[in-house]
C-alpha cells in the first residue's frame, strides 16, 4: 500500500506528514501547537504537509474552511477524547517477542473480554496480570471486544468513532502493546474486534468534509459506509493491517458484516483477506481472520486460511439452539429454534442450523448457505458472549437463567466438541456478574438512548425503572468482575471442573482436529440423548443426555477410549456427558 493511501501521520526521522482526506472541504489547515499551517491539496480530495520537527507526541487537529477543528479519522490516540486533539505516535516498540509467530487455528480456546470491566482497574496493564490464570485454565486465545476510542469514560466498545487510536481510558498505546507482548510471551493469541459496518453517533466529523464515506442507506446504528469509494475501502482495509502490524495482534474479528451494505465489487471482505494474507505472508507470521455474519455465508470461510477468505465464523445458531434448551425462551431470534436439542445437533454436525430454511424470525426469508461440508473448525461456538448477554434488558448470564447441572452438560459438549471454542470473561468460573448494555453519552443523546433502551424492553417489564440506566456508573460497576470469587464455592469447583475440561481437550482433542474428516460428522438425538460422532483416523464421539430423565445409553465402539466422564453405563442419567476417542491414529 503506498504512502498516499495510508492514512493517519507518517512519522520519519526529521518531521512528520500529515495527511487528510478531505474532498469536500475548500480549505485544510493543521493546528498544532497554537499555529494553523495550511496545508496542500492534491488529487483526490486528499490534503498533505510536511511539518519538519514533529516527532511523537505531537498533537494536533485539522481545521476544515477555517470553521471547525476536528481531530484525525485515522488518529493514533486521543489523550482527551475524541473531540479533543490527536497525538503523533511512533509505533516502534521493543518487543520482547520478535520471534512469535502465532498459534495454529485448531488449538485456538478462545476468552472474550471488555478491558474497562475485566478488571476493577480497567486497564491495558491490570489485565496483564490475570494472564497467567487464563493459560492455567487452558485458554490460548483472548479476544477484545472493540477499542476504538469512543466518547465518555465508559462504552462497549460499538460505539468507536476513531478506528485507528485505542481508547485512552484503558491506557497509552505502548500499555496495549504491553499487554499483547505479555500474552504472547505465555504462548497466548490475542484477537481484536473491529466494527466495519457504523460509526458511532457522538465523534464521527467525517460527514462534515468526507460526505462521500457514507450512502443514504441505513443500518441499524447509521449511516451506512460506502465501500464502494476506493479512499473508504482503503480506510478500512489498512486500519485492519495497522492493528496486526503495528499491535500485532494475531487476528481480527470483524462485528456484524452482514450490515455492510455496500461491499462494493470486489468484495470488501475478500479485499481485507487479501491484505491480510500478504502481510502475513511477509511478516512469516499467522495471522486468523474470523466474521460475525448473520447471514450464514458458507462459502466466505475456510480454516485452511485460503487468501481471500476468513478461518471462522461465530456460531450464532450454535448459542440460540443451546440458549433454548436451557432456558425455554422462545421470544425475538429465538423462536426460530423450537427443537433445540436437534438444532444443538445439527449445529455440531454441520455448523449453521440454517442452511437456506426460511427463517421465521425475519418473516420467513431464506437465511444461510449449505455448509455441511465445512470441517467444524469453521465455526467459533460458544454458550455466551457479549452480544447474548448485554441484548438483554438486565445483562443476566446464564449462571443466572439456567440449573447448574443443565449448564455444566453444554459447557463439556462446548469445550470437547472440535469447534473452536469461546468463553466470555469469567465464564470459566461461573461469574454472575451480569454485563449490560452501557454508554457514556451527554446531552439529548444520553437522554434518547435511555429512552430508548427501556422501550425496547417495555412489554418484558412492568417498570421501566427495572431496565438499568445505560449511562449511569453503576451499571458500568456491575459488570465488572468479581476476581475474589474465585476461591469461593461454588465458583472454586465450575473453575476445577473447566479446567480440567480443557485439560483434556488439549491432550486428546487437538491432536486429532486436523484428521477429522469435513463433511463426515454426523449427530442425532435418540431418547433425549446427543450423539454426536466426528469421523476421522481416529474418531471423536460425544454422548449427552440432554433430559431431565435418565435414558438408555447409546451403543459405542469396542475400541471406544472414554476421556471424559468415563465409561457410561447401561443408562445415563439428566445432563451427564462422555466424550470417547474411537479408533487407533
Amino acid at each position: 500500500m503506498t504512502d498516499m493511501a495510508r492514512f493517519g501521520p507518517l512519522v520519519s526521522a526529521d518531521g512528520v506528514t500529515f495527511r487528510l482526506w478531505a474532498p469536500a472541504a475548500k480549505s485544510v489547515d493543521l493546528v498544532s501547537g497554537g499555529k494553523a499551517r495550511p496545508m496542500t491539496r492534491e488529487e483526490n480530495g486528499w490534503y498533505r504537509l510536511f511539518v519538519p520537527g514533529a516527532a511523537a507526541g505531537t498533537l494536533y487537529a485539522f481545521r476544515i474552511d477555517g470553521e471547525i477543528d476536528v481531530p484525525d479519522p485515522a488518529s493514533p490516540f486521543q489523550p482527551e477524547d475524541v473531540h479533543g486533539p490527536s497525538e503523533v505516535i511512533d509505533h516502534r516498540y521493543r518487543w520482547t517477542t520478535r520471534e512469535w509467530r502465532g498459534r495454529p487455528w485448531e488449538t485456538s480456546v478462545f476468552l472474550e473480554l471488555h478491558v474497562g470491566t475485566f478488571t476493577p482497574e480497567g486497564t491495558y496493564r491490570a489485565a496483564i496480570d490475570k494472564l497467567d490464570h487464563l493459560v492455567e485454565t487452558g485458554i490460548t486465545a483472548i479476544e477484545l471486544m472493540p477499542l476504538a476510542d469512543f466518547p465518555g469514560r465508559w462504552n462497549w466498545g460499538y460505539d468507536g468513532v476513531l478506528p485507528y487510536a485505542p481508547d485512552h481510558r484503558y491506557g497509552r498505546p505502548d500499555d496495549l502493546k504491553a499487554l499483547i507482548d505479555a500474552a504472547h510471551q505465555r504462548g497466548l493469541m490475542v484477537f481484536l474486534d473491529v466494527v466495519y459496518n457504523h460509526f458511532g453517533p457522538d465523534g464521527n466529523y467525517l460527514g462534515r468534509y468526507a460526505p462521500a464515506f457514507f450512502t443514504d442507506a441505513q443500518t441499524p446504528w447509521g449511516s451506512a459506509i460506502d465501500y464502494r469509494v476506493p479512499e473508504v475501502r482503503a480506510f478500512a482495509i489498512d486500519n485492519a493491517l495497522h492493528w496486526l502490524r503495528d499491535y500485532r495482534f494475531d487476528g481480527l474479528r470483524l462485528d456484524a458484516v452482514h450490515a455492510i451494505v455496500m461491499p462494493g465489487e470486489p468484495e470488501l471482505l475478500r479485499d481485507l483477506s487479501l491484505a491480510v494474507a500478504a502481510l502475513a505472508a511477509e511478516q512469516g507470521r499467522t495471522i486468523h481472520l474470523v466474521l460475525e455474519n448473520d447471514d450464514n455465508r458458507a462459502a466466505l470461510l475456510d480454516p485452511a486460511g485460503t487468501p481471500g477468505t476468513y478461518r471462522a465464523q461465530w456460531n450464532d445458531d450454535f448459542h440460540h439452539a443451546w440458549h433454548v434448551l436451557l432456558t425455554a425462551e422462545t421470544g425475538g431470534y429465538y423462536q426460530d429454534y423450537a427443537q433445540p436439542a436437534s438444532a444443538v445437533a445439527r449445529a455440531l454436525a454441520e455448523g449453521f442450523v440454517y442452511q437456506g430454511q426460511p427463517s421465521a424470525h425475519r418473516n420467513g426469508a431464506a437465511r444461510g448457505e449449505p455448509s455441511r461440508i465445512l470441517p467444524p473448525t469453521a465455526f467459533v461456538d460458544f454458550l455466551q458472549n457479549h452480544d447474548q448477554i448485554g441484548n438483554r434488558a438486565r445483562g443476566e448470564r446464564l449462571t443466572i437463567l439456567a440449573e447448574p447441572e443443565e449448564l455444566v452438560c453444554a459447557l463439556a459438549v462446548l469445550l470437547l466438541a472440535p469447534s473452536p471454542p469461546l468463553l466470555f470473561m469469567g465464564e470459566e468460573w461461573g461469574a454472575t456478574e451480569p454485563f449490560p448494555f452501557f454508554c457514556d453519552f451527554s446531552g439529548d443523546l444520553a437522554d434518547a438512548v435511555r429512552d430508548g433502551r427501556r422501550r425496547e424492553f417495555a412489554d418484558a417489564y412492568a417498570s421501566a425503572k427495572s431496565v438499568p440506566d445505560p449511562l449511569a456508573r453503576a451499571t458500568v460497576d456491575s459488570a465488572t468482575l468479581d476476581w475474589s470469587t474465585l476461591t469461593k464455592a461454588p465458583h472454586r469447583e465450575r473453575l476445577a471442573l473447566v479446567r480440567s475440561i480443557l485439560a483434556v481437550r488439549h491432550r486428546d482433542i487437538v491432536p486429532i482436529i486436523p484428521r477429522l474428516i469435513a463433511g463426515k460428522a454426523r449427530a442425532i438425538i435418540r431418547n433425549a440423548v446427543l450423539e454426536a460422532y466426528w469421523s476421522g483416523v481416529p474418531s471423536l464421539r460425544i454422548l449427552a443426555n440432554l433430559s431431565h430423565d435418565p435414558a438408555p445409553t447409546p451403543p459405542s465402539a469396542a475400541s471406544s477410549r472414554w476421556i471424559w466422564g468415563g465409561a457410561p453405563g447401561d443408562r445415563m442419567q439428566p445432563w451427564e456427558a462422555h466424550a470417547a476417542i474411537e479408533g487407533k491414529p
